[in-house]
């Protein structure tokens, strides 16, 4: 296995891309998914459109299907590209996305690469985002979670905060998978990463309140930022504030 090829779980590796950021952390989680026997292999977001990166996932063998986790540019600039490189259709929830290949269906189950892959949706990140549960990934399985869960920190909510929490809580009751993150480390336990994102959201929500009656009649999205978010860098600023929008669009419809 190349050095830049990392093993994360029996059935998946993954190849960072050379995108690190303060959205994307170490940079893009790549995923290369495959039975050790197995004659062909899925990809899941093969990230920017970076050379380099795409150039070493082609090279790991041969590529029979992409997928795509969410619309973002770090996770799917790279797709048209290296489906020229591969042959192998790239899918997602979005057709946008999707490269001479089939938009995904929430709980289809693919049967590829020597192993099972279920297909769920979990908006919230945003409104296309999809994790991949590997059943036979080990003792517990894996799920790929993309954005929905990282592997440090917490995400962005860029949807539907109410549909983020149900996402969250059909994740849970998956039990202790191995979650396999699209920015951060490998994390062991899928339903205790799932309890302290609750926990958090809650703990967000309850501030957002707080902002609120002390703001009064001034409240604006950027002045609950202030208070919510006050020791946010500047440079993640708008992803706090997409936060708000979707906790007061929350709490409108949840008194």
């Amino acid at each position: 296995m190349p050095a830049d090829i990392t093993r994360t779980s029996a059935l998946t590796r993954s190849l960072l891309a050379p995108n690190a950021g303060p959205m994307t952390l170490d940079g893009t989680n790549s995923y290369l998914i495959g039975a050790s026997d197995a004659p062909a292999l899925v990809v899941v977001d093969p990230g920017p459109l970076h050379k380099g990166h795409l150039a070493a996932l082609a090279a790991v063998g041969r590529v029979e299907l992409v997928l795509i986790t969410h619309r973002h540019a770090d996770h799917t600039a790279g797709s048209v590209r290296f489906a020229e490189l591969t042959g192998a259709p790239v899918r997602a929830f979005d057709p946008a996305f999707c490269v001479n290949g089939d938009p995904l269906v929430d709980g289809e189950l693919l049967t590829v690469a020597g192993t099972s892959i279920r297909v769920i949706a979990t908006p919230g990140h945003t409104d296309d985002s999809a994790c991949l549960h590997l059943p036979g990934d080990g003792e517990a399985g894996s799920v790929l979670t993309g954005d929905t869960i990282l592997g440090r920190g917490t995400t962005i909510i860029d949807g539907s905060l109410t549909d983020y929490l149900a996402s969250l809580e059909a994740l849970r009751a998956l039990g202790p998978a191995t979650v396999l993150p699209a920015h951060g480390p490998v994390l062991p336990d899928l339903a205790a990463s799932c309890t302290a994102y609750l926990a958090h959201r809650h703990e967000r929500l309850d501030q957002v309140r707080v902002a609120l009656a002390t703001l009064g009649s001034a409240a604006t999205v950027a002045r609950v930022t202030d208070l919510v978010y006050a020791q946010t860098d500047a440079a993640v600023r708008f992803a706090a504030e997409a936060s708000v929008i979707a906790q007061l669009a929350y709490l409108r419809t949840h008194a």
